[in-house]
């Protein structure tokens, strides 16, 4: 399978080419030339295979240069159980119509491990595959979980270097000692004094700036992305996706071929899209349901048709969806849209005026799959003790905003909510929801969170405090891509 650019201005490339070049030389990202599509009884077929063995079956579908050994190698090193327990991602009933799909029990406690254990392993054999002789540096922009994916995912490995950039003072604590204690002699993390956006717009500038380019070159050096710009960080995604809908009609929950809606916590889009390629491979995917937090940019869009980044910024307590420019929905109109003329024109549009809107007919394709809505800090709060008094169910903030969401759009069909991370990496809150006092201490609120809930604290997370720190470097954000993050 090749692969072009959201925007139409470089060549078609195989998918090894894709993983290593991270974004397409004219700022588009790279999507798949067409879907590919897979009868029903075929997917059936998958739902006795292992979480590795499945994971194999689909993602050699878009990665048809890397073989089925290749594959299956980096699937059962990504997916091993010493990093993941027996079940990379569990499905647990909620209550009568709801599950949720958990995929937090991996390494760093968020769902970014799901795709960030095997796409270190996917990079190092592009490298080989395309003859790469650069070394390779990883530049990503993380709002919280990313990063410390990334970093434990590529901590040490030959020939690649990382450098994680994050909004300072924009992610929890706990967030921020996951990335800033991180072992390896080739990670480098830095606080960026901006927002999410203004680290990821930097990072993007550097990629796209000829010059920085030029320089780099001579070098001997090529950038790659960790971010879900990266095609070879969205097709493993789309994996859980198919063993969610699996787990629910091998239980009864769903029979064979009907429709399943997902309700996923959503910032940069990465995720939900995922379910997107699902739903076009054949998967009975109904709604996919887009739960904002009080940043409710994508709620708007999916409502309106018009993209208006020109809004205030919040800080919220789902810190990873504090993002007002969602790479990923490019990928989407430009599949719905089918035209990389439209999709460079509203891209470009969005750089020099904030906003732009989609024609009539582009909205009515999209709203076909997508549902929004959104929720704040209070009613998110609302939902965590709810769904814990309820249900018996500990969930965290952004996880919280998914279910309240998901309330809001329900259809006949069941619902999955994905659960995107620990409700340890947010102690303080989920503690404060649960209507206790919450500990300044981040690991004092761990220990009372345990205590509460009797929920266990993730080893990871619980040994944090003592680590030594050794990242504390904090740029400032220009608009010189020559300046920015390098």
């Amino acid at each position: 399978m090749l692969f072009l650019s959201t925007r139409g201005k470089t060549d078609l490339v195989c998918s090894a080419h894709a993983i290593t070049r991270g974004m397409a030389d004219d700022g588009g990202l790279f999507v798949p030339q067409k879907f590919v599509a897979v009868p029903l009884e075929d997917i059936i077929a998958l739902h006795n295979l292992s979480y590795q063995e499945r994971a194999v079956k689909i993602i050699s579908l878009f990665l048809t240069d890397y073989s089925e050994e290749e594959l299956a190698d980096a699937a059962a090193r990504a997916y091993d159980a010493a990093k993941f327990g027996s079940c990379p991602a569990p499905v647990v009933q909620v209550n009568d119509n709801t599950d949720a799909l958990e995929l937090w029990h991996g390494p760093t406690s968020a769902f970014k491990d799901m795709a960030l254990q095997i796409l270190p392993l996917l990079l190092t054999k592009a490298i080989a595959k395309t003859g790469e002789q650069h070394k390779i540096v990883i530049l990503t922009a993380t709002s919280g979980d990313t990063g410390k994916a990334a970093l434990a995912g590529y901590a040490d490995l030959d020939g690649i270097e990382i450098e994680v950039f994050y909004p300072n003072d924009g992610t929890s604590k706990i967030q921020h000692l996951q990335m800033a204690t991180q072992k390896g002699g080739n990670v480098q993390v830095y606080a960026v004094q901006g927002n999410f956006d203004d680290a990821q717009t930097g990072v993007k500038k550097v990629f796209a700036d000829a010059a920085v380019a030029a320089e780099l070159e001579k070098r001997g050096i090529r950038l790659s992305s960790a971010n879900s710009i990266n095609w070879g960080r969205l097709v493993p995604q789309i994996v859980y996706y198919f063993y969610a809908y699996f787990r629910l009609a091998e239980q009864g929950a769903v029979a064979w071929g009907k429709p399943v809606d997902f309700c996923v916590p959503t910032g940069n889009f990465g995720d939900i899209l995922a379910g997107y390629y699902a739903k076009q491979m054949g998967l009975p995917v109904g709604k996919l349901v887009c739960a904002s937090n009080k940043n409710n940019v994508l709620t708007d869009f999916l409502t309106t048709g018009t993209y208006d980044a020109r809004r205030t910024f919040y800080k919220t307590t789902s810190p990873s969806m504090d993002i007002l420019i969602s790479s990923n929905l490019e990928r989407l109109l430009c599949h719905v849209s089918g035209s990389s003329e439209k999709v460079a024109g509203w891209m470009q549009e969005l750089n020099t005026t904030g906003k732009y809107t989609v024609d009539a007919e582009t909205l009515e394709k999209i709203r076909e799959t997508f549902a929004a809505g959104y929720a704040d800090d209070a009613e998110g709060a609302a939902e965590i003790k709810a769904r814990f008094e309820e249900n018996h169910y500990l969930c965290d903030t952004h996880t919280a905003v998914a279910f309240r969401v998901a309330e809001t759009v329900r259809t006949e069909a069941p619902m999955v909510v994905l659960s995107t991370a620990s409700p340890f990496k947010f102690p303080r809150d989920v503690l404060a929801a649960l209507g206790e006092t919450a500990p300044e201490s981040d690991f004092a609120a761990m220990a009372a969170l345990n205590v509460k809930t009797g929920c266990p604290v993730p080893a990871s997370l619980s040994v944090l405090n003592t680590l030594p720190v050794r990242f504390n470097t904090c740029l400032l954000y220009t608009s010189d891509a020559a300046d920015d993050l390098t």
